[in-house]
């Protein structure tokens, strides 16, 4: 989703509202109260934290960013010790964010806005190594191209870090098909894997998704596993194997903002502003590429984001405050 900036004389106008208007107390909640941001493990999201994390301490609250994994960030929201994780992929949350969203723990703020994608993708040369890709059959084919001695003789995925679950191994298992994944050890392990293959032009395949400020230097083809459909994840009469469930490729991913049960009644404004943010997902690849590639300093980023966007956030925060 794309949020289209103010013209100068709205901008303007904002600024001279929030200069003069009377903020109250009520409608700020716990302003004394630290609201605790988790941070994961992708570059773009901790662009998404941080940058909500700067618009919540324009509008007056305390931030604290807190380290937390993708999986056991839910727990914690759960209990209240973080109070918003703001890039939580749907598709890829495990057990405990459905548990705890039927408990009323957590809830949902709405989605991020992100424009998405993710599977098994790879190298465009990968296409003269293995005849027929894109489609998934192809791989079957040449598995022994992807073949390494930690696989032999299966076909290699290189798959997420182990703390980012099982979704390579489970679709291996339910295609039944015969490769192996071999978990990365980091993001960082992924895109330098991806890139010395694009160079070397070597072979690979690997779970990866989309924005990426890594898809602005290489050029890369997805594998069109099955469409996912919602019966392929309860009837194994559904897809290739009629043994298994699980037997296609991902749903399309939705970037989702979420948060502790009781954040709204504890800091009003602050919910409201996070219900209205959202991410372009141009603007983050660029700030990515930013800091992953040309090794900018996250903050410095942000604070650029900020000051090029004024209208925008200036806006959400008069929103917020009523």
């Amino acid at each position: 989703m794309t949020r289209k900036l103010a013209p100068i004389a709205g901008a303007a106008a904002t600024a001279f509202a929030l200069a003069t208007a009377p903020v109250q107390a009520a409608d700020m909640g716990a302003s004394g109260d630290t609201i605790k941001l988790a941070i994961n493990e992708w570059t773009g999201q901790h662009i998404s934290t941080h940058i909500a994390g700067s618009v919540l301490k324009e509008i007056g609250y305390d931030v604290e960013y807190v380290t937390a994994g993708n999986y056991p960030q839910h727990t914690a929201l759960g209990d209240g010790s973080l109070h918003a994780s703001l890039e939580v992929w749907t598709n890829n949350v495990g057990d405990i964010y459905p548990k705890m969203k039927e408990a009323g723990k957590i809830v949902d703020i709405g989605p991020l806005g992100l424009v998405t994608r993710e599977g098994w993708m790879y190298p465009k040369h990968m296409e003269e190594l293995c005849p027929g890709l894109p489609d998934w059959k192809a791989l079957v084919t040449c598995q022994g191209n992807l073949a390494t001695a930690e696989t032999f003789p299966n076909g290699r995925v290189l798959a997420y870090p182990a703390d980012w679950g099982t979704r390579s191994a489970d679709i291996i298992t339910a295609m039944n098909i015969p490769f192996q994944a071999v978990p990365a050890g980091s993001e960082g392990a992924l895109v330098a894997e991806l890139k010395a293959a694009d160079t070397r032009k070597t072979p690979l395949v690997m779970m990866f998704w989309a924005p990426h400020w890594v898809f602005s230097e290489v050029e890369a083809g997805w594998v069109e596993l099955p469409a996912y459909e919602p019966a392929c994840d309860t009837d194994p009469s559904w897809g290739p194997n009629p043994n298994a469930t699980g037997d296609c490729g991902v749903d399309a991913p939705v970037t989702m903002k979420v948060a502790w049960s009781g954040f709204a009644d504890k800091w009003p404004a602050a919910y409201a502003f996070l219900q209205d943010y959202t991410m372009d997902t141009k603007q983050q690849e660029a700030m990515m590429k930013a800091i992953d590639q040309d090794g900018q300093k996250l903050e410095d980023v942000v604070s650029g984001w900020m000051a090029e966007n004024e209208a925008t956030w200036k806006a959400w925060v008069a929103a917020a405050k009523g």
